[in-house]
């Protein structure tokens, strides 16, 4: 029987680190990557050749980016792996990296998301295949269209659907490495430019540049580095998995959501309700509320009423996106998902500062990629 990351030997993370997410720049893509590297490394107290595996996620960068980057640290022949996988490339490089680690192949690794925007051909267009229905519709556009669907189903306002940003742009506010650090309200983000339908560009994810980094370690690997036991957050269970055939009216992003959400409740042996904290794909405002309830947070409908009531505040029931959410802590696709497994490292560790969510002990890191790819970890403070 195939087993799970929760019956393998522990894994931690023992350093987090980023470069923060921004508008396009002129700096090199391996000058943000290493800025977040030698954080992690630095808040890991390990060196570079300490590290015995690497995994590199990126979607826009092109072949072996990695290796440019790194050989900037020096001589270390560790193996380098290459993940793209969409919105989901680092959560992808974070889950093997972790398995690489937990099987004892490796007792330290380092994960690093990096990219900056480019042209990057729409592989849809090299199928061969004409007039694609997902080559037509802008995800924008599908949100749009999800964000009326949603109201429709469950009597919600666009009112209520932004206040999601106005709650992702305040935590973003606090974050110091976050694209977006400015407090909204509820007429700012309604009176933003127009995208598609009723959303507008403050409940949209900003596409920037920037890495995001941690490393990785096992029991053996803490001891014979020295590390600091105290600050290693353990991960206590990974989920992957990819898309079907759904039921029609059936949602594909929640369907994703909730069945990876729940592989990887099962296995860390937990229930929704024991989250403190939650770092989810919120691309888009709606999506926020759709996924919520796709958990099992709370029940379908009920998403609303318990954001306006401060549920998902930080210092809420449970902390929807402390960081700031893709809303405002930002999308550059590669770095993403191993930064919202920092955040919530950072968060059990009690060192978020100005966000720091009150008693935080189990947290749930969650990524798609393109609709066709859904990723879950949960991570614990033992």
């Amino acid at each position: 029987m195939a087993k799970t990351l929760a019956q393998l030997r522990p894994v931690y993370v023992v350093g987090v680190g980023w470069h923060r997410y921004q508008e396009l720049s002129e700096t090199p893509y391996v000058q943000l990557g290493l800025t977040a590297v030698r954080q992690a490394l630095a808040d890991a107290g390990a060196k570079w050749t300490d590290i015995e595996t690497s995994y590199v996620g990126t979607a826009l960068l092109g072949m072996a980016s990695g290796r440019p980057m790194l050989s900037h640290l020096g001589s270390n022949q560790s193996s380098i792996v290459h993940i793209e996988n969409a919105s989901a490339s680092s959560s992808a490089a974070f889950r093997h990296a972790c398995i690489e680690v937990a099987s004892g192949i490796s007792d330290v690794g380092l994960v690093v998301g990096v990219d900056k925007p480019a042209r990057v051909d729409n592989a849809l267009k090299q199928t061969g295949i004409q007039h694609l229905a997902a080559d037509e519709i802008v995800p924008f556009t599908h949100f749009a269209l999800l964000t009326d669907a949603y109201m429709g189903k469950y009597n919600a306002t666009i009112e209520d659907v932004a206040r999601v940003a106005v709650k992702n742009h305040g935590n973003g506010a606090k974050n110091p490495n976050a694209h977006r650090q400015k407090v909204r309200s509820l007429e700012d983000i309604l009176k933003g430019r127009a995208v598609s339908g009723f959303l507008t560009t403050l409940q949209c994810c900003p596409v920037g540049e920037g890495a995001a980094a941690v490393v990785i370690a096992s029991e053996e690997g803490i001891k014979r580095l020295g590390l600091d036991a105290s600050r290693a957050v353990r991960v206590s269970a990974s989920a992957a998995i990819s898309e079907t055939v759904y039921p029609p009216e059936v949602g594909f992003d929640a369907e994703l959501t909730r069945r990876v959400s729940e592989m990887a409740m099962a296995q860390a042996g937990i229930k929704a309700s024991q989250l403190d904290l939650i770092e989810l794909h919120d691309a888009f405002a709606v999506e926020e509320l759709q996924y919520i309830e796709a958990m099992g947070i709370c029940k379908p409908g009920e998403a609303v009423r318990w954001l306006k009531e401060g549920a998902f505040d930080i210092g809420g029931k449970v902390a929807v996106s402390p960081s700031g959410g893709l809303i405002a802590m930002g999308h550059p696709i590669g770095p993403t998902g191993v930064g919202q497994i920092g955040e919530i490292t950072m968060q059990l560790r009690r060192e978020a500062g100005d966000r720091q969510h009150r008693g935080a002990r189990i947290g749930l890191a969650h990524m798609v990629g393109l609709g066709a790819v859904g990723y879950a970890h949960v991570l614990q403070r033992d």
